[in-house]
C-alpha cells in the first residue's frame, strides 16, 4: 500500500500543474483577458466533477477486479493524448464564441488525461478503504490538496521562469507516464489485496482510528455539502476576475487565489481543530468592511492592498465554507458520494461565474453576490446548531449581533453593486469584460459621453457638433500619440494601424486620403463606438475595423505597410501581456514601413511598463522616446498619459516637434530593460511601489 500516497500526491500535482500550462498556451489566442482563465476553470471544475462521478460509480458498482482492469485500460488509452500541446489549428476565427471554443479545445487536447487525474483522489481513497475497512482516508484528501497547492505555488516561481511552454508540456507528459505506472501498480495491489492493515502506511499517515459506519446522509446534509463548496468556488473565481481585470491575466494572479482556496481545504481536512468557527466568523467583519472600501475605490487602491484585501477575504471566506464542510463529513463508506457532491458544488460555482453571470449581470457583481451567499450560509450554520447548542453565556449572546454585522456588510456590497449600474446610458458585459457608456454635464456646453471599460476610461466625446472632433482623454494633442499623428507626414495618404478601438478617438487625426485600420477583439466595443460616439463617422479618413484579436489578425494578413502603428489595447487597467512580447513585436514590425513609427500606450496605475518597451527597443535596435504628459491645469476632458515612441526614423524622432515633448530617452533606462516573450513574462519587476 506504499503506492497509494505517492500516486495520489503525483496525480494531484499533475492535475493542478496542467491548469496554468494549458491556459498559458491559449491565453494569447483569446485576447489575454480574465475570461480565458474563467473558461478554463469552468472546464477543470466540470471535469473534476466528471472524475468524481466516475470514481463514485465504479467504486460502488464494480468489484475490485473490475475496477482495476477498467481503470488500467483507461490509463493506457490516455497516453494517446500525449504530448498535451494545442496546435495552431485551434486558433480562433474572429466570429468564434470564445467560451465554447476554449471548452472544445480543452476537451480534445486534454480531456481523458485530465478526467483520470480528477478521479484519482476519491477513487484511490475508496480503494484504500476497501483494503482497510476500519481506516479513515480523509487525511489522504488533505495530502491531495497539499500536492495541488505545491503545484500551483511552484508553477510561477519554478517552472514558468525556467522552462518554455513546450518543455513544460514535455515534462508534464513524462510525469503523466510515471503516474500511469504508479496507478497501475495500485490497481494490481487492489486486485491481489485482502482486507488487512499495513503498518508502514499507517506510520506515514499517522494514526488512522477506526470509525463507525454511521447513518446515511440526509437530503439536508447533502444540500450543505453542495452549497458550501459552491460558495467557495464563486468567491474564488470572482476574486480572480477582479484581480486580473485591474492588473493582467497572468499565471501569478491565477495561482494566488487558487492557492489560497486549496490551502483552506488542506487546513480544514488535515487538522480540523485549526478551524475555529468563532474566530473566523468574527474576522469576516473587518475583512468585509475593507472589501466594501476597496471595491468603491477601484484601481485607485494600490495593487498590494488589493491583493491583501481580496486574498484575505477569499481565504477566510473559503476557510469558513470548507471548515464547516469538514465538520459535516460522513463515514468512509459515503466518501465517494461526499466528494462527488463537493465537486458538483464547485462546478456549479464555476458555471454561475463563467456562464450565468455574463448573461445575467452587466457588471462583475458575482463577488458581491458571493459574499452575500457566504453571509447567508453563516446565518444558516448557526441557526442549524442553535437547537443543539444553548445560547446561555455572554459570548454566545453576542452571536446575533455578529451575524447581523456580517449581513449588513454583505448587503452593503449588494447595494454597492446596484449603485454602480446607475447613471449609465448603456451597460453591457461579455467574455471580454464590462463596458459602460456614461452621460455627463447634460444641458451644459460640456455635455459629453464617456466609455468606461471596468474602472478605466476608454474614450470621451463632447456632444456639441463644434467640439465633437476634439481629441480627448489620453489621446489629446500634447500626448505621445497626438504628437506622432499631428507631425508624421511622409506622404499625403497615410496608413495608420490602431490596436484597440475604444470610442474611436484617434480617428480625429484622420486627414483626407488617410486610412485608419482599427483592430478590435470585443464586438461590443465596436457596437458602442458606432452607436453612442461618432468619431468614426465624422473622421476625414477612410475607416476600417478588423474584428478579432489584433495579433492573430496581423499574423494572418499580408504586409499592411503602416506608416504609424498605435498599440492601445488595455482591458480596464489590465495589460495585454501577449501583445507586449518579443514575438508580438516581430509581427508588428513586419507590417510597419522601414521609416514608420510605433506609439505604445503604457499608462497604468500599478505597473511600470517602460522597461518592457525599452527591452523591445534594445532587441530590435530601435530609437525610443517616452512622452509623459501631465500638465496642470488642464481641461477636464484631457487626461494625463504616458506613451513610448519607437522607430528607426531618427530624423522624425529628433525633430523639434517631437523632442519638445520627450521626457526620457532609451539610453537613460537601458540598464533596467526587460524583454518579455510568449514563454516568460513576469510582473514582479515592474510593479509600482
Amino acid at each position: 500500500m506504499k503506492l497509494f500516497a505517492p500516486t495520489i500526491f503525483l496525480g494531484a500535482f499533475l492535475l493542478f500543474q496542467v491548469q496554468p500550462l494549458m491556459a498559458k498556451f491559449i491565453l494569447p489566442w483569446f485576447g489575454g483577458g480574465p475570461g480565458v482563465w474563467t473558461a478554463c476553470m469552468l472546464f477543470f471544475q466540470v471535469f473534476l466533477l466528471a472524475g468524481y462521478v466516475y470514481a463514485h460509480l465504479v467504486s460502488r458498482f464494480g468489484s475490485r477486479r473490475v475496477q482495476a482492469v477498467a481503470h488500467m485500460a483507461l490509463l493506457l488509452a490516455a497516453l494517446m493524448f500525449l504530448p498535451i500541446m494545442p496546435g495552431a489549428r485551434w486558433k480562433p476565427a474572429a466570429d468564434t464564441q470564445p467560451t465554447v471554443h476554449i471548452l472544445l479545445l480543452l476537451l480534445v487536447c486534454l480531456g481523458l488525461p485530465y478526467f483520470l487525474l480528477a478521479s484519482t483522489g476519491p477513487l484511490l481513497q475508496a480503494w484504500f478503504s476497501r483494503v482497510h475497512p476500519g481506516a479513515v482516508p480523509y487525511r489522504l484528501y488533505a495530502l491531495s490538496n497539499l500536492a495541488s497547492l505545491l503545484a500551483l505555488v511552484s508553477y510561477p516561481f519554478v517552472f514558468e521562469p525556467h522552462l518554455t511552454r513546450r518543455q513544460q508540456a514535455g515534462l508534464w507528459s513524462w510525469g503523466f507516464g510515471l503516474f500511469v505506472l504508479l496507478c497501475c501498480g495500485c490497481a494490481c495491489q487492489l486486485w491481489r489485496a485482502r482486507a488487512q492493515d499495513e503498518p508502514s502506511l499507517r506510520k506515514a499517515l499517522g494514526p488512522l482510528p477506526a470509525q463507525p459506519e454511521g447513518p446515511p446522509p440526509t437530503p439536508a446534509l447533502r444540500a450543505w455539502w453542495f452549497s458550501l463548496p459552491a460558495c467557495g468556488s464563486v468567491l474564488l473565481l470572482a476574486t480572480t476576475n477582479k484581480l486580473c481585470l485591474d492588473v493582467a491575466a497572468v499565471p501569478f494572479l491565477w495561482m494566488l487565489p487558487l492557492s489560497l482556496y486549496l490551502a483552506t481545504f488542506v487546513i480544514a481536512f488535515d487538522r480540523p481543530a485549526w478551524y475555529q468557527r468563532n474566530a473566523f466568523t468574527w474576522l469576516l467583519v473587518p475583512l468585509l468592511a475593507a472589501l466594501c472600501y476597496t471595491l468603491s475605490q477601484g484601481s485607485q487602491v494600490s495593487l498590494w492592498r488589493q491583493i491583501l484585501v481580496y486574498g484575505g477575504t477569499l481565504f477566510v471566506g473559503c476557510l469558513v465554507c470548507h471548515g464547516e464542510l469538514c465538520r459535516l463529513k460522513p463515514a468512509p463508506r459515503f466518501l465517494t458520494s461526499f466528494y462527488m457532491i463537493i465537486a458538483a458544488g464547485g462546478a456549479a460555482g464555476g458555471i454561475l461565474v463563467g456562464i450565468v453571470s455574463p448573461l445575467v449581470f452587466h457588471s462583475y457583481a458575482e463577488l458581491n453576490w458571493g459574499v452575500w451567499l457566504l453571509a447567508a450560509l453563516v446565518f444558516g450554520i448557526h441557526f442549524r446548531e442553535q437547537t443543539t447548542i444553548p445560547w446561555v453565556d455572554r459570548r454566545r449572546r453576542l452571536w446575533p449581533a455578529l451575524l447581523s454585522g456580517v449581513s449588513v456588510l454583505s448587503a452593503a456590497l449588494f447595494f454597492q453593486s446596484s449603485r454602480a449600474a446607475r447613471d449609465n446610458v448603456c451597460m453591457t458585459r461579455n467574455f471580454y469584460g464590462v463596458l459602460r457608456v456614461v452621460e455627463g454635464a447634460v444641458g451644459t456646453p460640456f455635455h459629453a459621453y464617456k466609455l468606461n471599460h471596468g474602472g478605466i476610461t476608454h474614450g470621451l466625446q463632447l456632444a456639441s457638433p463644434s467640439t465633437a472632433m476634439v481629441a480627448t482623454t489620453y489621446y489629446n494633442e500634447p500626448s505621445g500619440v497626438g504628437v506622432v499623428l499631428k507631425n508624421f507626414t511622409p506622404q499625403s495618404h497615410r496608413h495608420v494601424g490602431v490596436v484597440g478601438l475604444g470610442a474611436g478617438t484617434l480617428a480625429t487625426y484622420g486627414r483626407p486620403g488617410d486610412t485608419f485600420t482599427f483592430y478590435e477583439i470585443n464586438p461590443e466595443v465596436r457596437r458602442l463606438a458606432e452607436t453612442y460616439f461618432n468619431f468614426l463617422k465624422l473622421s476625414a479618413a477612410r475607416i476600417e475595423v478588423v474584428p478579432g484579436d489584433a495579433r492573430l489578425s496581423l499574423e494572418r494578413q499580408p504586409e499592411q505597410h503602416f506608416d504609424v502603428l498605435v498599440l492601445d489595447a488595455f482591458s480596464s487597467d489590465a495589460i495585454p501581456v501577449h501583445l507586449l512580447t518579443q514575438e508580438a513585436f516581430e509581427t508588428y514590425f513586419r507590417h510597419l514601413n522601414a521609416d514608420g513609427v510605433m506609439a505604445v500606450h503604457i499608462s497604468n496605475h500599478h505597473l511600470d511598463l517602460l522597461p518592457v518597451v525599452v527591452g523591445v527597443a534594445k532587441r530590435f535596435q530601435l530609437m525610443l522616446i517616452s512622452v509623459a504628459w501631465d500638465e496642470k491645469p488642464r481641461p477636464w476632458w484631457f487626461s494625463s498619459s504616458n506613451w513610448v515612441i519607437l522607430s528607426r526614423n531618427q530624423p522624425f524622432l529628433l525633430s523639434q516637434p517631437v523632442m519638445s515633448h520627450a521626457t526620457i530617452m532609451a539610453s537613460h533606462y537601458a540598464k533596467d530593460a526587460i524583454l518579455w516573450t510568449d514563454d516568460y513574462a513576469s510582473l514582479f519587476r515592474i510593479i509600482k511601489h
